[in-house]
């Protein structure tokens, strides 16, 4: 007979707050299922009498799988994207992205521990109570699904926290009278891994090649799953003597032998996706992209149109299954259709810059715009795609005018983007160049697929191993940006110091304009372009020009500060714009932008008058300080900007090599991990 306790006893207990522990609910990730009924640990085993509440239980795994903190705290700081807000407040966002942790509240992460345990209870649940159900397909689907969903929860756990406690049954079936139950200890990640990764090979064939949804785990994307499971397992992470607590450092496991192992575990993964043959990149249509293409259907809910490349998405829809994710990385905009929707997030400029021109993905995953009114905010106004500068480049996977309207200003119905049929093609190509010392033909190939996609097919490939890995840490993150994975990418193959210590170096450079940025033309021409306001816009980028005649240079640094004066400036602008291939209509405009200035800037308030701007220094609805603030060093009185460098402030001003790369727990509030068990340790030099 299983050992039952009181249910009072796991308000105590650090692994599942009581508050999730409470209602273990069902509601399902499908649109079709968000109002299941919901079960807690009282009555699961009614739960399990019937194979259709049972798969509605192990839906409702689902639900809460991505918190907040996972593309909130964590989507930012991995050289790509950061925070818009202001540090100077000891904004948890800001001081995160920049590394700055400590083990009290705002500056840590707690969600992301306790919504992991709770998806784990409950999948200790499933995985305890459906073997005793009658032998079927369906049920040992179930199984293998519900163990695949525990197995991405440890993943996350592990890739923030480290080494955390491992529990495998449920609490109900746990001995009360052992110590372990109530405050367990951390446990070494690699016997978490291997545990997971075996639950994952001897079940994944149970699954089935599809669930009619890849909003569920089938065939195809488990494996994908084990591919990237495998190489974190493989790969680098902060290791330290959890007997002695003393520093820690960046290392693989030590068992040369089972890092191999790994490697070939997600090489036969990736290949068997792969071989598979009902994936494929999403191509041109409609005269999008393929990768444009991809984003505009997944924003629009047109999810057969990409379907073929997503691998795995989280649900997102409706009143009870809803979230936060693409509230935050998006282009802002204020007022009109969209309503006031701020950025909190934006891209850095040396990202932005380091796209080859041919490059289809840059303007896909980075808009050079913010949506704002062109007069004074009443009902006549007229909303405008307005284009910005270095220091306000934001992300545009998600902009608010291709997706779907949404149901709540903190709820935007967008799905969330687990795994692609992209990621498997650069694990393989990964996976291959490790395993055979150098890259293969096959390796190559992969790499091709997603360089062709984007329309830099032309550019070489490596021949060396280490300069073909160089060549897919910088795909990934041409691929993958704002899909809160590069940060512990980076830190898995070991690039995370080389590439922050890189980016602030080429911030620097950027904001000298010296080495590789010593000829990046400060004067743009904007297109002035009218915003559709309304949602499913298809808008891409706005035109622009880069300037950089000595002639044409002067001349559109002579703007009018007098009204009357603007069609002859407008004259001036259409001609420059003409010389340089753009036509104009009668009723086009242009106007300049000093890309190294701020947003707000004298010389950008007055252009922007210059095409109807009532007011030049508009405020844009993003974040709270980095807009505002220059990119030059000229620019800002010959020194840095605060958020380039100075002034205790800077790009990743708080990272510390063999401490950053893994978060510390939490010591304070209620609920936290360190208050309610001692025998937690915290990690080293917190």
């Amino acid at each position: 007979m299983k050992n039952r306790y009181n249910k009072n006893l796991i308000k105590t207990l650090i692994i599942v707050p009581a508050i999730l522990v409470a209602g273990l609910s069902i509601n399902s990730c499908s649109d079709d299922f968000l109002d299941q009924p919901a079960y807690n640990s009282s009555n699961t085993e009614s739960v399990f009498e019937n194979i259709e509440t049972a798969d509605a239980f192990v839906q409702g795994l689902y639900r809460g799988l991505v918190p907040t903190e996972m593309f909130y705290q964590l989507g930012a700081g991995d050289t790509v994207t950061h925070s818009a807000e202001d540090g100077s407040t000891n904004n948890s966002k800001y001081n995160i992205c920049n590394y700055q942790y400590d083990a009290y509240t705002p500056n840590t992460v707690t969600g992301i521990y306790a919504a992991m345990y709770a998806i784990i209870e409950r999948a200790n649940i499933a995985i305890s109570r459906l073997p005793t159900m009658p032998a079927s397909p369906k049920r040992d689907a179930l199984l293998a699904e519900a163990k695949a969903i525990r197995a991405f929860c440890y993943h996350n756990l592990i890739r923030v926290y480290g080494d955390v406690p491992a529990i495998w049954i449920p609490l109900e079936e746990a001995d009360p009278n052992d110590p372990s139950t109530l405050y367990p200890k951390r446990s070494p990640r690699d016997g978490i891994y291997d545990r997971i990764i075996a639950d994952i090979q001897e079940s994944v064939n149970n699954l089935p090649a599809s669930n009619g949804t890849p909003e569920r785990l089938n065939k195809q994307s488990a494996n994908a799953l084990l591919a990237r499971i495998a190489l974190y397992a493989a790969g680098y992470s902060l290791r330290w003597d959890l007997n002695t607590g003393g520093a820690g450092t960046m290392s693989r496991r030590s068992d040369n032998s089972r890092v191999q192992q790994l490697y070939q575990i997600a090489d036969a993964a990736a290949a068997s996706v792969i071989n598979g043959g009902t994936n494929s990149l999403v191509q041109a249509q409609g005269g999008k992209s393929g990768f444009e293409a991809l984003w505009f259907n997944f924003d629009r809910r047109n999810f057969a149109a990409v379907n073929q490349e997503m691998l795995w998405h989280i649900a997102e829809y409706g009143p009870n299954t809803n979230s936060a994710f693409g509230v935050y990385a998006h282009p802002g905009s204020r007022g009109g259709t969209y309503g006031s929707r701020k950025a909190l997030q934006f891209i850095l400029p040396t990202y932005y810059l380091s796209f080859n021109q041919a490059d289809k993905r840059r303007d896909v995953a980075c808009t050079s715009y913010s949506i704002y009114f062109l007069r004074t905010g009443n009902a006549s106004d007229t909303w405008v795609d307005v284009g910005s500068t270095y220091s306000c480049i934001m992300p545009g996977k998600f902009r608010i005018s291709w997706c779907v309207e949404p149901q709540a200003a903190d709820a935007r119905n967008l799905n969330i983007p687990i795994i692609r049929y992209a990621d498997v093609l650069l694990m393989y190509a990964e996976t291959q160049n490790y395993l055979n010392g150098g890259p293969t033909a096959t390796a190559t190939a992969a790499l091709q697929q997603v360089r062709n996609r984007a329309g830099i097919g032309s550019l070489p490939i490596p021949s060396g191993q280490q300069a073909f890995q160089d060549a897919l840490v910088q795909e990934r993150k041409w691929e993958f940006s704002d899909e809160f994975m590069l940060r512990t990418d980076l830190i898995r193959m070991n690039r995370i110091a080389s590439e922050i210590n890189a980016t602030k170096q080429a911030m620097k450079n950027l904001s000298d304009r010296t080495g590789q940025f010593a000829s990046t033309p400060v004067y743009r021409l904007y297109k002035f372009h009218k915003d559709a306001q309304v949602y499913g816009d298809p808008f891409l980028a706005v035109t622009y020009i880069e300037l950089t005649d000595p002639a044409q240079i002067a001349a559109v640094q002579a703007v009018p500060t007098n009204s009357a004066n603007y069609a002859a400036y407008q004259t001036v602008l259409k001609n420059i714009a003409a010389a340089n291939g753009q036509t104009s209509t009668a009723e086009d405009k242009w106007y300049p932008v000093n890309m190294f200035q701020a947003y707000t800037s004298t010389f950008n308030g007055n252009a922007r008058k210059a095409v109807g701007f009532v007011e030049g220094f508009n405020g844009l609805q993003v974040g709270s300080i980095i807009y505002t603030k220059p990119t030059g060093s000229a620019e800002n009185g010959g020194t840095y900007p605060n958020w380039i460098e100075g002034g205790g402030d800077g790009l990743f001003y708080g990272f510390v090599p063999n401490k950053t790369e893994l978060l510390p727990f939490a010591a304070a509030s209620a609920g936290h991990p360190l208050v309610d068990n001692p025998n937690l340790s915290q990690l080293p030099g917190y």
